[in-house]
């Protein structure tokens, strides 16, 4: 389990606002940014092996976890915003940014958006095109009706469905890590969000490419090779996208790999983010 704190930030969009931090380690800051029904805990086993290279920085996004939602929507544009923010916040002029999941598409906006405050970019296993195939679950999150109904009244079965999807059979999550994802999942308040940010996303989804392509920061786009919500295609075409981005598959990897591989991401991640 990371230790946390929970902090009030002064600047940017959400002045007074709070925010659940797990701040580990020295060296340039950086910042690893989740998905759903996720929260920093996720990342638990990774910042711990990053943390020898760097000031790690994992937060939960407001709205999700125990951070409480900020004012405004949920498109990528505006979580790459509070990105910004928490970088002010934790006095990172510059950082390197790793997203995954629901974290990949503000990362690439931040990136395109506010060039001289990514020092280098990974992605992980994100939906970063609207026209590739999904899950069938993925498909179902992203149709609104759906989301909503799904998300308000089957909680337990989405969260359930998420870990026997996301992890090789016969992997577990810490017991602790668990429960702390979990009980924030369950909070009404958290899955309502979620069902806004999937609205606000996958209306985005098909004018992000032209803000791809205008990244400038070194891009590593590292997927799971068996992730089975978003296929190595993603990747494949992201990579493309992006002005020099490099592509690396994790064989064997799955969706929740930053946790069942962790070594193996922390190696790759930690040598693409060292040389830049």
């Amino acid at each position: 389990m990371l230790t946390t704190t929970f902090e009030t930030l002064a600047h940017g969009p959400g002045p007074g606002r709070g925010l659940r931090v797990a701040r580990l380690g020295s060296g340039p800051p950086l910042v690893l940014l989740h998905g759903y029904p996720e929260n920093l805990q996720l990342f638990a086993r990774l910042a711990a092996r990053l943390a020898g290279r760097f000031e790690v920085i994992a937060f939960d996004w407001p709205g999700m976890g125990e951070s409480p939602a900020w004012p405004g929507g949920a498109s990528p544009h505006q979580m790459a915003e509070r990105l910004i923010a928490v970088l002010d916040h934790v006095g990172a002029e510059r950082a390197h940014v790793v997203g995954h999941d629901m974290g990949g598409q503000p990362a690439l906006v931040a990136a395109a958006e506010w060039p001289a405050r990514v020092r280098s970019l990974v992605v992980l296993n994100s939906l970063v095109l609207w026209d590739e195939a999904t899950s069938i679950e993925i498909r179902l999150l992203r149709r609104l009706g759906w989301n909503r109904l799904v998300l308000r009244h089957l909680p337990r079965a989405v969260f359930a469905r998420a870990l026997r999807t996301s992890l090789p059979r016969g992997t577990r999550l810490d017991p602790q890590v668990r429960a702390d994802l979990w009980r924030c999942f369950r909070r009404p308040e958290v899955r309502a969000f979620v069902s806004r940010m999937c609205a606000g996303y996958q209306g985005a989804l098909p004018k992000l490419p032209r803000r791809y392509e205008r990244v400038g920061a070194p891009t590593l786009v590292l997927w799971g090779e068996r992730d089975r919500h978003f296929p190595p295609v993603h990747g494949e075409r992201l990579a493309g996208l992006v002005p020099g981005a490099r592509f690396e598959l994790v064989r064997a990897g799955e969706h929740w790999m930053a946790w069942d591989r962790a070594e193996e991401v922390a190696e790759r991640v930690g040598a693409f983010c060292s040389a830049r």
